[in-house]
């Protein structure tokens, strides 16, 4: 393939060029919101919030959100965090340690403080940032742009930023379009034909169509940008609401569309086309967007060096394959293998395994997630797996071939991906096992 001499010295070149930060993006303060449980993720998340949970081979959940901040120019950033915290901490001051706080760069991690006179935790969305109220009035931003911690997309924020200035709005919500069948998972915009958002409704029996887009709905995707009068003056009026459950989703955003200017913000591709983005909430929507990554042209690129994904990787050496005798050749087709990884006569397909994974000989690996740190016996067959951390996978295991077996030793979801953790195979990796001395 030929490629041009400007591509060539793109190529070239050993650093790489984040966007020129725009007056808009200087006066936007950026939260995200990374206390979630993620229930959702089963044993995936009981030792680690969601947003902490690894993904692509190198990355975790929480670096696409920041690294769509970093490149887009908004360098102001804080983290909330709360649920088993610690490995999302450890990550976000090894990863993000880089920003320079004397030009007003920053990761600020803003853990669950009971800083009202309730003293409680944070009871929702809304109460997160109520209770850092003072927090933001002290960075005195223009905007404040709200982020999920655990989805996976990119996105320039400061088209939205535009658009919510441009527009006049008191509040803008990034939105993607959803088949009306799937959208009833979802926060559901009814708009007009200028985008202006008539009604919200979350998670909806029967979702509305988009006027002229029958069958096509509108999904809210936990992106929000917020003028800062009318967000202090909205949180402070929601806490002071003993009916409100404090969630952007289910009260703010519901209740303050008649009386504002709320706009919804399409996120497309140069085409047109709703672009990519998962939530990654389930086994399963996390198992397919690993598996999205291993395709020979994914939607999602990770190779653009205009658009980096910023992470923390330990220093480990280059991929392995060894040997080459029939059936026992070292060999990854389809796949995303990690530093550190030692394939020894094993082989895998369509897989993603993290860093100092070892794979022994004669075992097959397929369409399967293998977290870092796992060590896989010989004459193993994988497949349709996620495999957590650390996990020692004895020599002749089979997984993902046989349905009711796997149920016995592990959770099976109803799509048949089956998750492994070491504690369901009885190797204690911690001080004491899930829920010993809870009462």
């Amino acid at each position: 393939m030929t490629i041009s001499k400007e591509e060539q010295e793109r190529l070239y070149r050993y650093y790489t060029e984040p966007k020129t930060a725009t007056e808009l993006a200087r006066k936007t303060l950026a939260l995200v919101l990374a206390g979630g449980e993620g229930s959702r993720l089963k044993d995936l998340t009981a030792w680690r919030a969601k947003p902490a949970v690894p993904i692509g081979g190198k990355y975790r959940i929480i670096d696409f959100p920041l690294s769509n901040c970093v490149n887009s120019g908004i360098r102001r950033i804080g983290v909330l965090t709360q649920y088993k915290s610690h490995s999302l901490i450890r990550h976000l001051q090894r990863a993000w340690g880089f920003m320079r706080a004397e030009i007003g760069e920053f990761v600020e991690i803003l853990p669950a403080q009971q800083r009202t006179n309730k003293k409680e935790w944070y009871q929702g969305t809304a109460d997160a940032l109520f209770q850092n109220l003072d927090i933001m009035q002290r960075h005195n931003p223009e905007y404040v742009l709200v982020l999920g911690g655990d989805h996976v997309y990119t996105m320039d924020y400061s088209d939205m930023l535009l658009y919510h200035a441009q527009s006049g709005a008191d509040f803008t919500v990034g939105s993607i379009e959803v088949p009306v069948d799937e959208a009833r998972g979802f926060g559901v915009m009814s708009v007009d034909e200028n985008m202006r958002i008539v009604r919200f409704t979350e998670k909806p029996d029967h979702p509305d169509s988009i006027p002229g887009k029958p069958g096509i709905a509108l999904a809210s995707m936990g992106i929000y940008i917020f003028s800062k009068d009318f967000l202090y003056k909205t949180l402070i009026d929601d806490a002071c609401n003993p009916g409100s459950s404090h969630d952007f989703g289910k009260d703010i955003i519901p209740a303050s569309i008649a009386a504002s200017r709320a706009m919804a913000y399409p996120f497309r591709n140069k085409a047109g086309e709703p672009d990519y983005w998962r939530d990654v909430g389930t086994l399963y929507s996390y198992w397919q967007t690993n598996m999205e990554l291993c395709s020979v042209a994914p939607d999602l690129n990770l190779y653009d060096r205009n658009w980096p994904i910023w992470t923390y990787q330990p220093q480990y050496p280059p991929a392995k394959f060894i040997f080459d005798d029939e059936g026992r050749r070292g060999s990854a087709i389809d796949s995303l293998i990690a530093g550190g990884c030692i394939l020894s006569g094993a082989l895998v397909k369509r897989s993603v395994l993290f860093f100092a994974t070892t794979v022994e000989s004669s075992s097959t690996i397929k369409d399967s997630v293998i977290l870092p740190k796992v060590s896989i016996g010989s004459n193993c067959r994988i497949t349709r797996a996620i495999i957590d951390k650390g996990t020692s996978i004895p020599d002749g295991t089979i997984i993902g071939e046989d349905r009711v077996e796997d149920a016995k030793r592990f959770h099976v979801t109803p799509e048949g991906i089956v998750l492994v953790t070491s504690a369901m195979l009885g190797q204690n990796l911690y001080a004491r096992l899930q829920n010993d001395y809870d009462s």
